[in-house]
Parts: C-alpha cells; sequence; structure tokens
C-alpha cells in the first residue's frame, strides 16, 4: 500500500510539473508560429525587390523596409497635405471596380480591429459551423434584410490568424450571443482554444439575453 500510494504521489507530481509547464510553453509556441508566420507574408513583400537591387539575400530586410513605409506613411498622412493627397488616392481606389472591393473590405476590417472609431465588431457570438452541432466563435459585423427576412452577419476567423475567415449571414434564431469582450474573443481564437474566458468556464455561465436589434 504504502508502495501504491508513493506511486501515486509521484506521478501526481510529475503530472502538475507537465502541466504547468504546458502553461508556460504553449502560448510561447502559438506566439512564436503567428509571429513567424506574419514576419515571412510581410518579409516576402519587399525582401526579393531588395535582393534584386543589392544582389544580397539579407533576412529581415524585407519586415524592416515594410515597418519604415509604415512609418513613413503614418508621417506623411498626419500632414495636411498629406491627407489630401490621399483622400484623392482613396477615390481612385474607390471608383476601380476590383480594387474597391478588396481595399474597401481590408480598410474596415482594419479599422475595426484597431480603431475605437471605427465601424467595430458589435458583439461576439456563438455560431454552427462548419456543421450541424459543431460550433465555433463568430463575430458580428451588421445586419441584412433578405427578401423581408432579418439576418446577422456573422465574421468567423481562422485560427491562429484571426484576419482571415469567412463571412457567413445566420438568421437571429441561430446565433448565440456572449458575454463576452471582442479582445477575449479573439484571445480564444489566436489561442486555439487554449485561453478561454473566464465568464465561459465558470458554471452556469452562459449566452447572455437574446441578441435582439443591434445598435
Amino acid at each position: 500500500m504504502e508502495k501504491s500510494g508513493l506511486s501515486r504521489r509521484i506521478f501526481e507530481k510529475i503530472r502538475r510539473l507537465f502541466l504547468a509547464g504546458l502553461l508556460v510553453v504553449v502560448p510561447i509556441i502559438v506566439t512564436f508560429l503567428i509571429l513567424r508566420l506574419l514576419f515571412r507574408a510581410v518579409d516576402g513583400l519587399l525582401a526579393p525587390v531588395i535582393t534584386q537591387l543589392t544582389g544580397r539575400d539579407l533576412p529581415g530586410i524585407g519586415l524592416l523596409a515594410t515597418i519604415v513605409i509604415v512609418f513613413l506613411a503614418g508621417f506623411f498622412i498626419s500632414s495636411v497635405f498629406g491627407s489630401r493627397l490621399y483622400s484623392i488616392g482613396e477615390v481612385l481606389f474607390i471608383k476601380t471596380p476590383l480594387v474597391r472591393t478588396v481595399y474597401g473590405g481590408a480598410k474596415q476590417l482594419m479599422e475595426s480591429m484597431f480603431l475605437p472609431t471605427g465601424k467595430a465588431f458589435k458583439q461576439v457570438v456563438l455560431v454552427e459551423y462548419p456543421r450541424k452541432n459543431g460550433w465555433a466563435i463568430g463575430f458580428v459585423g451588421g445586419e441584412l434584410v433578405v427578401n423581408g427576412k432579418p439576418l446577422i452577419s456573422v465574421f468567423v476567423p481562422s485560427t491562429p490568424t484571426p484576419f482571415t475567415g469567412f463571412v457567413i449571414n445566420y438568421p437571429s434564431e441561430e446565433v448565440i450571443p456572449l458575454s463576452i469582450s471582442v479582445e477575449e474573443g479573439v484571445k480564444f481564437v489566436v489561442s486555439g482554444g487554449i485561453v478561454a474566458p473566464e465568464k465561459l468556464k465558470a458554471a452556469g455561465a452562459g449566452p447572455v439575453e437574446p441578441l435582439g436589434k443591434l445598435a
């Protein structure tokens, strides 16, 4: 019996240590994978051009150049002249059929996620996706009315990069609102479900009142 109890205590100790290690290692790995994905995507934008100009392959130079361009663009747009010139250029983008679709959607997505004054996502919801009885976290973008039937536009992001995903229009009765913030919803998606909001983990926690009419 003593040996059995000792073995059990040793097993529990190993289990606790392993779980503690997971809590430390998994967020680091997820963060590293996402940053590496973003690094490769951004670095690949300008790296080929710089490599062709300099004749040397410099890892990270594309990312550095992109960051510099972003800061210069922010500085330029902050000036009166730059703001007016940007407004003229934006009008040209909006009037170009194919470009306006991509540009307009990308701009609204960035504004909704980074600017408090932008058209932010209104609420975090739970929807059936990609199959019946399979539930996914989504973000309410707005409302539609099709043939007299009200629909709720829900953006269902992909993991671990919430910048891509699918927009699905659901009847209001098929959308379950959750009592968590958009930031908590994004953390849940990025972590692959590991970082679950405390409100959803608590016993008895669930949806708030029906979604109803959006503001």
